[in-house]
């Protein structure tokens, strides 16, 4: 295995995986607990993506969803309180603006809250035999109990492109 140059490379944390063979060919500490941050919205993708009926069902946004986000300075698609969204612009909504109304939206639609939905979340991890990977959140708003590393989220995101809406939408 190859390490990165730390002239070129400043991360603390890295990995380059031939997924093909699921060889690691570089790595930087990948092993190691990190905080996830909007990386968690994958796996948030990923179970939204399993578990929803129809794509264009819809939610109405709520202002308990949104206050406790706009509080906490959270990345928001801009969902407005009692807008009426479809479920595949939620999924959207959770990556490209990195909007965690989305994500909680997405969550409170599908399991009836959020803690419900990171329940489905963590349980997916464990199917995919991710060993150093938990969740706290749909989001990826900081919680020393939501953490994964780098090979963990390499292997998140391999399943994610295996999914084609996943895939479309990342």
């Amino acid at each position: 295995t190859l390490t990165f140059d730390s002239n070129k490379v400043t991360s603390l944390n890295g990995v380059l995986i031939d997924v093909e063979s699921n060889t690691i060919l570089a790595q930087r500490d990948c092993n190691a607990k990190i905080y996830p941050a909007s990386l968690t919205k994958i796996m948030t993708l990923i179970v939204a993506a399993e578990n929803i009926k129809n794509y264009e069902d819809t939610f109405t946004m709520t202002n308990a969803i949104l206050t406790p986000l706009i509080n906490q300075n959270a990345t928001r698609a801009g969902f407005l309180e009692g807008e009426k969204v479809k479920m595949i612009d939620m999924m959207y909504g959770v990556v490209l603006p990195s909007g965690a109304d989305a994500t909680v939206g997405l969550a409170e639609a599908i399991s009836g809250s959020e803690e419900n939905f990171v329940v489905l979340m963590n349980e997916k991890v464990q199917a995919l035999g991710l060993k150093n990977t938990h969740f706290t959140n749909t989001s990826g708003l900081y919680d020393e109990n939501n953490y994964s590393t780098v090979v963990d989220l390499a292997m998140m995101l391999k399943y994610a492109m295996q999914n084609e809406l996943c895939r479309k939408i990342l």
